[in-house]
């Protein structure tokens, strides 16, 4: 049997699947072989076996250690004799004791079923310079070597490779790899909440909040406790109380008055926020009963939902007549230049290129609007981007209050080589009510009475809700006028309608190169998953309705829209929109507006432009891509916050504001500033 040990340059093979111990016979075996051995070893310095047998120099050995020697040289290689050698030089002799003292492990490989003691023992010796892990005794700590588990340090240097290799696989990851990972850890910081909930305590002057502004907010919160208290306290009887929390709330109410931030506070705020908390101390010893406050707290925050409610309600009101009404400022250049327009003589009152109105060869624009100043950026815009602007034609129609100023501003600041006309709809003897079915619907009595006297508003907040039948756009034709485009420009075959809430910022004369495939109406759809459909503006629970419409077909937009006017005079589209306005006398099929009938008369007939040619909601939604306007044609503002109204959104207005002459005489002496 050979069994094998590593020491220090010996290596022995360890073996953690064997469960054995060393047999009591090998250990007697080893306790008479160590004294034998010991001889050999002690003060001699072997390097070889040769040099055992038969050095000269060594007088000092007896005959029966040159006999030991002789059998040694049998038995053991000259590695293993080193080793021995070297260790008990060191540490004296090995013994018994010192195998059991070390309590050598069942992982020690014992080779060889069959023992004998006198079969040979062979300790394989392997170069500890060819072993992986190395085995290593430390002699420093104590009088006995110390052994070190071959298997422990296996175990520790592959985890050291594991970690190494680990290190460098994200070390060599890619860029790609690690702006993924950004990325993604980006996209699940959106789904987290990092706001700093504030921490206040009503009780002390004390609070954890980061919120520059807390000492306000703290105010507050004492204000809406002492008011609880104070009702208790008034339900209990408690007076002396009672006038203590009165007198700190007036003083509270007062130091705090109108102050959104700490900046606005008193120097006085901290004195009243001290005296108010040892008041509210005080009553929360007294009076505090859990039912009682939280009844309390329950019936305020009940109120003030209501007051929320009603507020909302006065806010919607005045923010639909802000954006009705025409500011002072575009109401005086409208007066002006009416003025001096009916001073000019009749023959200064006539626009150059009038050749050019019926001319099917140009690019024809169709805007109807009753805002002077609006009308001006619309074709500044259009003309600035304009490659060629002697090629664009823009036929203006207007009312009979504005005509005057809407000509006035245009002799004024004609568009470059652009030709321009305008028009008064009171003049079209052909739209009356005989032809129109909306003008016969307006002059009626129930009509009359639903847009000016539904359900009678006597207070702001009950007429928020009615406010919208009084858009003056519902009533004028000048909103319908667009049902009438071959009827007003009988020559054309393409026009292009703009409304005036719009940017012109790119050259537009590639729309009359679209192909429309047959159908009449070129707009862009505004439809996304579940918002602007037919359900949106029709009433499906109709039956002509459901019969006739797909509920989830996609809306599209008024404000730059291609009409095909050739394709509309064989489809009859005017006709079209007759039945139906006909149809929707008792307003059963749509409430207002043109967009729903629209949708009904270009059913089918619309064909969809890409999304760059007209991006909309710069007038009500805060949100939209900065890029996307940037690179759309025409910008539209729709809803209710038109850039020359104060309500604007000051991030879109200046898309607006670039196209206006600030000092221009008459916009100086109106008092229009940017």
């Amino acid at each position: 049997m050979a069994l094998k040990r590593g020491l220090s340059s010996a290596g022995v093979q360890r073996n953690r699947a064997s469960g054995s111990r060393f047999p009591v016979a090998i250990l007697i075996f080893f306790s008479l072989l160590v004294p034998l051995i010991f001889f050999v070893g002690r003060g001699l310095h072997i390097s070889d076996q040769n040099d055992i047998l038969s050095s000269p120099g060594e007088k000092n050995v007896n005959w029966r250690e040159r006999l030991a020697l002789q059998h040694v040289k049998s038995l053991f290689s000259k590695e293993v004799i080193d080793v021995i050698a070297a260790n008990t030089n060191d540490m004296g002799p090995l013994s018994l004791d010192f195998f059991r003292k070390n309590n050598l492990s069942a992982s020690w490989k014992v080779i060889g079923e069959k023992t004998s003691i006198t079969d040979k023992i062979n300790f394989t010796a392997v170069d500890a310079r060819q072993e992986t892990p190395k085995v290593k005794v430390d002699v420093s700590s104590g009088d006995h070597a110390q052994l070190v588990d071959p298997a422990k340090l296996a175990r520790r240097q592959l985890r050291e490779k594991r970690r190494e290799k680990r290190a460098n696989v994200l070390v060599q990851q890619d860029d790609e790899s690690i702006v993924k990972l950004e990325n993604a850890a980006i996209e699940r910081s959106k789904s987290v909440d990092s706001s700093v909930l504030g921490k206040y305590s009503i009780w002390r002057k004390e609070n954890e909040n980061e919120n520059s502004d807390s000492t306000v907010r703290l105010i507050r919160d004492q204000i809406i406790m002492a008011r609880v208290y104070l009702s208790i306290a008034k339900m209990k009887n408690k007076l002396d109380l009672f006038q203590q929390l009165q007198t700190r709330l007036k003083e509270s109410q007062r130091s705090v008055g109108d102050a959104t931030a700490d900046a606005d506070l008193s120097q006085s705020a901290p004195e009243k926020i001290k005296a108010m908390g040892q008041v509210l101390s005080k009553a929360r010893e007294q009076l505090y009963d859990c039912n009682l406050v939280t009844g309390k707290l329950r019936a305020m925050l009940q109120t003030a939902d209501e007051q929320v409610r009603s507020l909302k309600k006065q806010s919607t009101f005045l923010s639909q007549l802000a954006a009705k009404t025409i500011p002072n400022g575009i109401h005086c250049l409208s007066m002006r230049l009416t003025i001096d327009y009916y001073l000019l003589s009749p023959e200064k009152r006539k626009f150059p290129r009038s050749e050019n109105l019926e001319n099917p060869d140009l690019y024809h624009y169709a805007l109807f609007s009753d805002n002077v100043l609006a009308a001006s950026v619309v074709v500044n815009s259009t003309i600035t981007n304009a490659k060629d602007p002697s090629k664009h034609v823009f036929h203006l129609v207007t009312d009979k209050l504005n005509f005057g100023a809407m000509n006035m501003w245009f002799l004024l600041n004609p568009p470059g080589k652009a030709t321009i006309h305008v028009e008064n709809v009171d003049e079209f003897k052909w739209l009356n009510s005989s032809y129109c079915p909306v003008l016969r619907q307006l002059e009626s009595a129930a009509m009359k009475n639903y847009y000016f006297k539904a359900d009678h508003p006597t207070t702001l907040s009950s007429g928020a809700s009615n406010l919208k039948y009084r858009n003056p756009k519902y009533l004028s034709m000048l909103n319908h006028l667009r049902f009438y485009l071959p009827q007003v420009y009988p020559k054309l075959d393409k026009i292009l309608f703009l409304d005036d809430d719009i940017v012109v910022q790119k050259d537009l004369i590639g729309l009359w190169a679209v192909d429309l495939h047959g159908k009449v109406n070129g707009a862009v759809e505004t439809c996304g998953e579940s918002f602007h459909r037919f359900d949106k503006y029709l009433n499906f629970s109709n039956p002509h309705i459901a019969r006739n419409f797909d509920p989830n077909a996609c809306g599209w937009a008024y404000g730059m829209n291609m009409f095909d006017l050739k394709e509309w005079k064989k489809k009859d589209i005017t006709g079209i929109y007759h039945k139906w306005q006909n149809m929707n006398e008792d307003r059963t099929l749509w409430k207002l507006g043109t967009l729903p009938p629209g949708l009904i008369t270009f059913y089918g007939l619309t064909h969809p432009l890409q999304k760059s040619w007209h991006v909309l909601g710069l007038g009500y939604n805060p949100s939209l891509d900065r890029s996307e306007i940037d690179n759309a044609a025409v910008v539209h503002y729709n809803g209710n916050m038109k850039p020359w109204l104060e309500l604007a959104m000051t991030k879109y207005r200046g898309y607006w504001t670039k196209y206006i002459k600030y000092d221009h005489p008459y916009i100086r002496s109106c008092k229009l500033s940017e």
